[in-house]
């Protein structure tokens, strides 16, 4: 905290500078803009930034060192100059035989975890022979059908060596049946499993739509999966609480921040409420955000959010342990600002959106490939995607140093701003009953929209430039080798679950799915029915077609 005496001195001087200065030269040439924003507008950026902006900030309250309260610089104490985040690059192909062959590329490139991509039917619960499936099998990620797939998956690749994180929501419970069931087929302790499922339906019901169940059931799965991972695979994360989504939709940084601790909150008052105690499954917690293009921005949104979470859990639920308290994320850089036109340009904005990723102490990070805007990236993108985060991390100096932007004025008083604005976002929701009912009555659906819309609208009138999409354009176009999935890798991939249908034992399935059915009309833990039936070669589809008849399905705004 400065002097008094010291800021008003300071703010004097920056009057007779701007007197001085600053008039003279706005009088004879002006500036770019007549208002200066951050990236999504949230903020407005001011000339300069001095000690008066952050006359107010207390370093042990507000900021604290590296992995100590409240986290605002970080939840470790040594940052990344004892480990390096984990690189992760979103991978998951056609079939699960082609999947596995890139994440063997991958890991010999020098990946350190794995990110696994499902396809559009296996995210919805359908088997690849559904006729929802029908044109989408593998287009998206790879195809799960049965636990045979996932075997297939993983074939050489030891769990107890490899991190892996799952995007799978709806049915994350089934995906991470399936990946216990193989680390017990390999002889690995569920204790020593590691990895991640992002398991946040909220988000679903507010960006992505691949929901299932409606929310109340949903958010017993949910509650189910951080008791069972509680006990049996304490070293995995059992949700990736995203705003990642949120942001593509078309949401600022601050409604990013402020919709995924909401919907954080939810998850931990309906635990609470199912009789868990937060201190059994809050360290396992952890959070999924989008690094976008405005380096500032982005590293003010990354601390303010570890300070608002360790605020926010302390002041709610009043845990005894301190990892209760700890925020602890991924970042993927924005997939919604890569562009088709002037392809090669995308190295450029992902090097630039991982840079903020590092600067705000992200513990994993997925870089995109240029040609994500077309297609799944091919070895030659995804080996490029890869390098920028290797590049960064041994070359660049930016993991050198523990939250080295910290103490800047404009980083200190952005940090402050983001997070004021997010925390009256959140107040809203409370009082229109907290992020479910907020959600269900359509409301942060709502905001996310009107954002996009504004931000479409300044593009088209060129408020906002696009390098080469309404600027700096050329006339061509682009010119990629994409990766395709062609008819016959999804026929392969239904011939392949027809032939496990076939050498099953129909009525171990039967039994197992029956005893899932009473388990669901019951308040029983439902992890161990499934993995059970998962154990038997019961399908995706099977095992949610259960669920879909015991539960519903979500429709938005209508009849569950």
């Amino acid at each position: 905290m400065f002097d008094p005496d010291e800021l008003e001195e300071i703010r004097a001087g920056k009057a007779e500078w701007h007197e001085a200065e600053v008039e003279p030269v706005l009088e004879r040439f002006g500036e770019r803009k007549e208002t200066f924003t951050t990236d999504t507008g949230g903020q407005e950026v001011d000339r300069l930034y001095t000690p008066d902006d952050v006359g107010d900030l207390d370093y042990e309250e507000d900021l604290g060192n590296p992995g100590e309260p409240p986290y605002t610089r970080g939840v470790y104490s040594t940052g990344y100059r004892g480990r390096l985040w984990t690189m992760r690059q979103y991978a998951g192909f056609s079939t699960p035989e082609d999947t596995n062959e890139r994440y063997h590329y991958l890991l010999d490139e020098g990946q350190t975890g794995l990110s696994m991509a499902f396809d559009l039917p296996t995210q919805m619960g359908y088997d690849s022979d559904a006729a929802m499936a029908a044109g989408e099998v593998g287009k998206a990620g790879v195809a799960i059908d049965s636990l045979d797939d996932m075997e297939t998956v993983f074939d050489g690749i030891p769990l107890d060596e490899v991190s892996t994180s799952m995007t799978i929501n709806a049915p994350a419970s089934v995906l991470l049946a399936m990946y216990i069931a193989v680390g017990d087929q390999q002889g690995v302790d569920r204790s020593e499993l590691r990895g991640t499922i992002q398991n946040d339906i909220l988000k679903e019901y507010i960006a992505r739509n691949t929901y299932i169940y409606p929310p109340e059931p949903s958010m017993r799965i949910i509650t189910d999966i951080f008791d069972f991972c509680a006990a049996e695979t304490p070293k995995f994360n059992t949700i990736s609480i995203s705003g990642y989504h949120i942001r593509e939709a078309g949401s600022t940084a601050a409604q990013e921040l402020a919709f995924t601790l909401g919907n954080g909150i939810e998850y931990v008052e309906t635990a609470i409420e199912a009789g868990l105690d937060v201190d059994d499954f809050a360290p396992q917690l952890s959070f999924f955000f989008n690094g976008h293009n405005n380096i500032f921005e982005e590293v003010a949104k990354f601390r303010a959010a570890r300070r608002m979470w360790h605020d926010i859990i302390e002041e709610r639920f009043d845990p005894d342990d301190p990892k209760s308290k700890q925020l602890k994320f991924h970042t993927q850089t924005a997939g919604s600002m890569l562009t088709a036109q002037q392809i090669e340009n995308n190295v450029v904005r992902v090097a630039y959106q991982a840079l903020a990723a590092v600067l705000g102490g992200t513990q994993s990070l997925h870089t995109n490939g240029k040609d994500e805007a077309l297609a799944l990236p091919t070895e030659e993108s995804v080996r490029t995607a890869l390098r920028t985060q290797q590049i960064l991390a041994h070359e660049s100096g930016a993991a050198d140093t523990i939250d080295p932007l910290a103490g800047s004025y404009y980083v200190e008083s952005l940090t402050d701003d983001v997070e004021e604005e997010a925390y009256e976002i959140m107040d809203e929701v409370d009082d229109r009953g907290g992020m479910l009912e907020a959600v269900e009555q359509q409301w942060v659906q709502r905001q996310i929209q009107d954002t996009a819309f504004d931000r479409q609208k300044e593009i088209e009138a060129k408020e906002r430039i696009i390098v080469g999409v309404n600027e700096f354009e050329v006339d061509e176009d682009p010119q990629m080798d994409v990766e395709e999935v062609t008819e016959e890798d999804q026929q392969r991939q239904i011939d392949s679950l027809e032939s496990v249908r076939e050498s099953r034992d129909d009525e171990a399935v039967d039994a197992a799915l029956e005893a899932l059915r009473d388990a669901a009309q019951s308040e029983q833990n439902l992890m161990p029915y499934i993995i059970d039936a998962v154990k038997a070669y019961a399908t995706v589809g099977e095992i949610c077609n259960v669920m879909r008849d015991e539960f519903g399905e979500y429709q938005p705004g209508g009849a569950m």
